[in-house]
């Protein structure tokens, strides 16, 4: 692949829903551009799980194509794709009612140029109509179909479009045309004063005109074009390919020194890491020496690359501003990362990715393969920034989060099959704990005579209720217990609080007060006075009224109006408590709640059958709270197992 200059590259992101057509609208692209690929294409919903980059040389153009998942699962890639963008292109499938996946796509283009792609409109099932509603409803007059169908006895004809030749159109068509003209020669007026006032006063716009008041229009999102066509069957192909070159701006810097961005991080078994970037100013050439700003670190650019067919890398001489490339074998370079030329450089803003949705615990089949499993994860989440893994201390487990069950589960089979990491997928254990509610006084005996020194400590010691974790401290007078030996009843009730008397989860917001005691000249020692401390915390526990604690999860719920009444209510059944509401500017609620982690840890599943796939969550700990009593005998009984 040649080397193309700044103003003839375009970046674009493929969005839909799974199964609108994306894979197969790139595939046609690629076969119009005379990739020398025959399209595989299909009807089949064939679900995309990464994001993919696919150049295609057309007319003296390079653009840039990035295939993403359609399943939300896999929004990192999504994000990662529009960061990297000039525009992007929504598949919509005419076929069927608004899917999520297509409302989602609105969402995360909200405030970047965009197309939108009307496909299977060739279908005896096609709702072109309804389609062209639905965008009007929520863009209003952006709105522009500038490709469009014509129909005759409900079949489809030919397309046309708006700006080329329409008075051959039968007359209900060429009416609309007309209709859809003139609505855009408006737009393009309000982009500029000196065309507004040509525009009024009834004169024809220049074509060179009409291109740059698009051009200004869809970079502001007031123009928002509509393309019809057919994947399948090859239609409005050629249409996407010349509207992205005439009236997509491309990313053009007059800056000297290089600067990228690193988009998407792939680990490879063979190549090793791959680093996805975008030339963010200047140009690169192979051999060229940057800096990582992250680590202040300089490296060497040994090789740049860009992808060709089945993903293999074809070496570049050199890359211009606005174009991406892919480098191999630099380790420490992540997702997020800016490099430049420049040691002095600013960074680039980096990518907002969401936060887990759900957690699984994950372990290995093989044993003393932990270690394995840890450096896998690690890689993954290098991918994956939306992936994020830790090891609880308290429950043992390590927890893989991430959007979805699906989404865990693929991370899962890609382990397997890609690093030969086999894992079992768990539930998550609970981290319950323990604390009192009232409080104690308790002597601590520990006597032990076996023949030559024996073993004697002997403490007396308060507890009771603290805002704390752990408060201890000494009231002794006389020479009771040896100033020595405190540190060592000190340790011995801390070690003591990692297990509970009730279901032997560790004990929290003690206060521990040592006032008393006794010791031998010669028989005692710290070993006794830690053994003596156990002692007293046994009873201490038991006559100061022991509870189990429940960590309680805040939570910060996304969802459309017409979901409220039965989140809420969702909410309230799991012994949660609504805190608050806000209506966002999209005709959403965000709805504010606290409720125990143990009814919330497979919430992602449940929030989505409850909300079509539209709801969201954010969730973190908010603190612990005594577990309701009738359900104290059940995790005593499941602690026992």
């Amino acid at each position: 692949m040649k080397v193309y200059e700044s103003k003839a590259i375009r970046n674009v992101a493929i969005l839909g829903h799974s199964g609108s057509g994306k894979t197969n609208l790139i595939e046609t692209i690629s076969y119009t551009a005379n990739a020398n690929k025959i399209p595989r294409l299909t009807d089949k919903q064939n679900m995309t799980y990464n994001m993919s980059l696919i150049p295609i040389e057309y007319n003296e153009h390079k653009f840039n194509l990035l295939d993403t998942p359609g399943y939300f699962d896999f929004v990192g890639d999504v994000i990662s794709a529009l960061r990297v963008s000039d525009a992007a292109i929504i598949v919509i499938d005419a076929t069927n009612p608004v899917q999520v996946g297509t409302e989602k796509s609105l969402e995360l283009t909200e405030n970047m140029p965009k197309i939108m792609f009307i496909n299977k409109i060739d279908n005896e099932k096609a709702r072109y109509k309804d389609a062209i509603q639905m965008l009007r409803d929520r863009f209003g007059n952006k709105i522009v179909p500038m490709i469009s169908p014509v129909f005759k006895d409900n079949k489809f004809i030919k397309l046309y479009n708006v700006l080329e030749n329409i008075d051959d159109l039968d007359e209900e068509f060429r009416e609309q045309a007309h209709t859809i003209k003139d609505a855009l020669m408006e737009l393009i007026a309000e982009t500029d004063d000196e065309i507004l006032d040509k525009y009024f006063s009834g004169e024809e716009l220049t074509n060179e005109e009409i291109q740059k008041g698009i051009i200004v229009g869809i970079k502001r999102g007031d123009i928002i074009p509509v393309i019809c066509g057919s994947t399948i069957n090859n239609i409005g192909t050629k249409e996407i390919l010349e509207t992205i070159s005439e009236y997509i701006d491309p990313t053009v810097c007059d800056g000297n020194s290089f600067k990228g961005f690193v988009f998407k991080t792939l680990v490879d078994p063979f190549i090793g890491k791959m680093s996805y970037i975008k030339i963010e100013d200047g140009s690169i050439k192979k051999d060229m020496d940057f800096y990582n700003l992250r680590t202040n670190e300089k490296e060497r650019m040994s090789g740049i690359y860009t992808v060709k067919n089945n993903n293999e890398l074809n070496e570049l001489k050199e890359a211009h501003c606005g174009d991406i490339i892919v480098v191999t074998k630099l380790n420490d370079l992540k997702t997020g990362d800016t490099i430049s030329s420049d040691k002095n450089a600013d960074e680039l803003e980096g990518i907002a990715f969401p936060k887990p949705q759900i957690y699984y615990a994950v372990s290995p089949k093989n044993k003393n393969e932990d270690d394995k499993v840890g450096t896998t994860l690690n890689k993954f989440v290098e991918e994956d920034p939306t992936l994020t893994w830790y090891r609880n201390v308290e429950t043992k487990q390590s927890l893989l989060g991430g959007q979805g069950e699906l989404h865990i589960k693929t991370a899962i089979e890609k382990m397997k099959n890609k690093f030969g990491v086999d894992v079992n997928l768990d539930e998550i254990k609970v981290p319950y704990r323990e604390t009192i509610k009232g409080s104690s006084d308790v002597q601590g005996k520990y006597k032990k005579q076996s023949g030559g020194h024996g073993q004697y400590g002997d403490v007396k010691i308060r507890f009771s209720k603290s805002d704390k974790e752990f408060d201890f401290s000494e009231e002794l007078f006389g020479g009771s217990v040896p100033k020595q030996y405190v540190p060592a009843v000190e340790k011995g009730l801390k070690e003591s609080m990692q297990k509970g008397i009730l279901a032997g989860y560790p004990v929290t917001n003690i206060k521990a007060v040592l006032y008393d005691g006794s010791y031998h000249d010669v028989d005692s020692s710290e070993m006794a006075f830690k053994m003596a401390a156990s002692v007293a915390y046994k009873k201490g526990m038991e006559e100061a009224k022991p509870i189990i604690l429940e960590p309680i999860m805040k939570l910060k719920i996304t969802v459309p109006d017409e979901y409220m009444g039965d989140v809420m209510g969702d909410i309230n059944k799991r012994r949660g408590r609504i805190l608050g509401m806000e209506p966002t500017d999209n005709s959403k609620q965000v709805i504010f709640a606290n409720a125990p982690q143990s009814e919330t840890t497979k919430y992602a599943i449940d929030l989505r059958s409850m909300t079509q796939g539209r709801g969201i969550f954010e969730m973190e700990l908010e603190g612990y709270e005594e577990i309701p009593t009738h359900l104290v005998d059940k995790i005593i009984a499941d602690a026992s197992k």
